[in-house]
């Protein structure tokens, strides 16, 4: 190998490594692949759907009622959830009603046969969400490990992973989630 062969490796070789790094930035801290795990999301999400994540837009834009988003729950595992209750709301449920500060609010996102059971920040030792924490519950309450249960409580905005986009599967169920 000549001087010149040798050059062309090298410079051949580190577009290559630029192109992977790239490729790590942007599945590290842009986007993100979640399977969903169970039927707690149901029949918005299933079991086995598998979601593209958006990592970057809290950083620019706040966490919103009605957001699913995907979050780390417990070290190891990961939960998709619908984000309900925001900071300085007090949340309840009554006769299968949400109501927000005492105010009335439809969740369009749910079934009619969709059950929740009565329920307040109170069960959970709260008067309000606190400042960067978020209520966020399955849509599928009847069976949903969610911020109602003690285990798992209100969601501190650092433990959110990102916001879902897209499912990608299965193929014939691609759709943008809103």
């Amino acid at each position: 190998m000549d001087w010149l062969e040798i050059k062309e490796f090298f410079k051949d070789t580190f577009k290559y490594i630029v192109l992977i790094v790239v490729i790590l930035i942007i599945a590290i801290y842009v986007v993100g692949l979640q399977q969903v795990v169970g039927p707690s999301m149901s029949p918005n999400l299933k079991n086995n759907d598998i979601l593209i994540l958006d990592k970057l837009v809290y950083r620019f834009k706040d966490i919103e009622r009605g957001d699913i988003v995907s979050l780390y729950y417990a070290d190891t595992k990961y939960l998709i959830k619908r984000v309900i209750g925001l900071p300085g709301e007090y949340i309840e449920f009554i006769d299968n009603k949400l109501y927000i500060d005492g105010t009335l609010y439809e969740e369009d996102y749910l079934n009619d046969d969709v059950v929740t059971d009565n329920f307040s920040l109170n069960y959970l030792g709260y008067d309000k969400i606190p400042d960067d924490m978020y209520l966020v519950l399955g849509d599928n309450r009847s069976n949903s490990k969610d911020s109602r249960d003690e285990s798992v409580g209100l969601i501190k905005r650092s433990d959110i992973i990102g916001k879902v986009r897209l499912r990608i599967w299965p193929l014939n169920k691609i759709k943008i989630v809103k």
